[in-house]
Formats: structure tokens, sequence, C-alpha cells
């Protein structure tokens, strides 16, 4: 792939930029980790040889019963001591460096939950005895997903909607304003709690229910780049050839428009990833006994007695939303005109 001259320029100058380029290869070296976050933590063992036959529990489920008639017809515990201890007589297992999945309970505690960090638990446990550790890296690649997600929708929503304001102008850029005004205006929070009570949220139910009022984030950049583009001599000659509106708003107008939305994407993605945590505090976001950030500050906020829990929910939270901006002002240096010499 041949990039052109300001493609280069605008890559040198984000290379450049120490602070951001390091942001985001951590960014990424994390969010890569925590994609595999079921060969890091998990309750199931990676690998198992038992009696000259291979087991893969980490991708498929296995009866018991498959390590011994001694055992039920019944999904394996991995966990039992009993059965860890016929396959170790008949082969061996490898175990992720964490054997705790998110909602495993952990057994055999020292001390009531939560329990501090320990060789076993090392950022220890939450009040229902839980990994902490497990429970940020699920939580980790939920709420980024979710943010990349509803990022990428309501982007999309978005510039559409700018583009058709301000390419048509007049009564429909008015009556959309209108309308944008009116919908910004919406209790989001109420509206919310009145559908949480009606139906259980989830993933796609929050996604959804967010992405209805998210979309307005990048309208009016894309509606002000519009508004000023359709007026330029090259455009009022697309049109004398007869160019039709969707080519000319496609070709000849939107990447210019994608200059400036570029540059808010970090941000929105940031913006995105606080909106769920803070749902999951209020008790309004993902289910109960989903992992999720949010959830682990209010297991902070509801045990002051165990600082580790709050100080483990500001240091994954403060990071990955400090990560973000930094890449966020990075991607901002990179198409200035002024430093990518446009």
């Amino acid at each position: 792939m041949i990039l052109s001259p300001l493609a280069r320029r605008r890559i040198a100058v984000f290379r450049a930029h120490r602070r951001g380029l390091w942001s985001l290869r951590i960014f990424l070296l994390l969010f890569g980790l925590c994609l595999c976050a079921e060969f890091i933590a998990n309750d199931r063992p990676l690998l198992i040889r038992f009696d000259g036959h291979w087991f893969a529990p980490v991708l498929h489920d296995y009866s018991e019963d498959a390590f011994g008639s001694q055992f039920m017809p019944m999904e394996a515990d991995y966990t039992d001591p009993e059965l860890q201890a016929t396959i170790r007589r008949h082969g061996w297992m490898i175990w992720p460096a964490i054997p705790f999945r998110y909602d495993t309970l952990v057994k055999n505690l020292p001390v009531p939950a939560p329990a501090p960090p320990s060789l076993r638990n090392w950022l220890g446990t939450d009040d229902q005895a839980r990994d902490v550790l497990a429970r940020v890296i699920y939580g980790f690649r939920l709420s980024v997903l979710f943010g990349f997600t509803l990022t990428a929708v309501a982007s999309v929503i978005g510039i559409a909607a700018g583009a058709v304001q301000g390419f048509y102008g007049g009564s429909v850029d008015l009556l959309f304003q209108r309308f944008i005004e009116i919908w910004q205006g919406m209790p989001q929070l109420y509206l919310l709690i009145i559908l949480g009570s009606i139906i259980a949220p989830s993933f796609w139910v929050l996604l959804i229910f967010l992405l209805l009022f998210s979309w307005m984030s990048l309208t009016g950049v894309v509606r002000a780049e519009f508004l000023r583009g359709r007026n330029l001599d090259y455009i009022r000659a697309a049109h004398a050839l007869g160019v039709s509106d969707l080519a000319v708003m496609g070709r000849h107008i939107l990447p210019n428009a994608l200059v400036a939305t570029l540059t808010f994407l970090p941000f929105i993605l940031s913006g995105s990833v606080t909106v769920l945590a803070s749902l999951d505090f209020l008790g309004f976001g993902l289910p109960p006994g989903s992992p999720s950030l949010g959830e682990l500050v209010s297991q902070g906020k509801n045990n002051l007695q165990a600082p580790w829990l709050g100080i483990t929910a500001f240091i994954v939270l403060g990071g990955v939303l400090t990560l973000l901006i930094f890449v966020g002002e990075a991607v901002r240096d990179s198409f200035d005109p002024r430093k990518a010499g446009q």
C-alpha cells in the first residue's frame, strides 16, 4: 500500500508524539492480552493428557465420566480435588496463569471475603469471593469492546446525519437541528431506569439504548464541514457536470470532514467506556455478576475496609482513560495542519 506524502507526514507527526505512541502500544498490548482472557484466567485447564488421550477443556466441554467411570455423567468441575487427583494419577494438566474466571468463587480463603492480595489471588478477592484480577481482565475486555462498538456505530450514524444536514441545508438543516436539540434534552438516566424496570439490561440492550443518544457527538462537526464545503468551486463544478449528490458527498466532501472527526474518536471511545462504568456503578448497567469495572468501583465504595478494591478500580479506569486521552492528543496533533505541514 502506497501512502501519500500527506499521510506519511501525519504518521511521522504521530510517531514523534512519544507519549501518544507509547500509550497506543501499551493500550494495544493490554487489549490484545485481554482478548485472550480465557487462556490467561480460567477455572479450566488449558490442556489435559489423560490415559493417552488429549483434552482441551478451555475450548470444549467434557463430562466428568470421561475421566473415570466413578464420576457422574455431568459437566466436569476441574476445581474438584478428587477429579484433579484422578487426572494427575493418570496423566497431567496445564492450568492458566490465573486459575479463576471472573465468576469463579474462590474456595478455602484464609480470611472472610473480601480477602487481601496474596500469592494465590494477586489482587485479592471481592466481597463475593471472586478473584479481582480475573474480573479486571474480563471487565477491561468487555468495557473496551463495548466502547469500540458504540463509538463505531454512533460515528457512522452521526457522520451520515451531519452530512445530510450540512449538504442540503435550508429547511432540512433547520428541522434536523431542532430535533437534535429536543432529543439531546431527553433525560437519559430516567429513561434507562424506566427501561430497566421493563426488561433486564444486557450488553446489546445497553448498546442500543446509548446509541440512541451517542450518535449526535460528531453531527455538529460534520455538519459544519459540509456547510463550508458545499459552496466551494469544485463542488459547484461537480454539480454542473451532473455528478449525483451521493457521489459528491462521499467522494469530494466526506474525506475533508473525516479529518476533523478522526481527532475526536479516541475521546469518544474514552467517554463510552466511562458511560458503561458509570451505569454499572449506579446499578443500571450490565446484569449482576457480569465482569464490570463500574461494579468494581462500587465494591470499593461499599468495602472501605478492603482498600485494594478501590485502588485497583482507580488504577485500571484511570489508566485506561489516560492512555486513550494521550492517544487522542497524538491523533489530534497528527491532523493539525500547522504540525503536519498540510
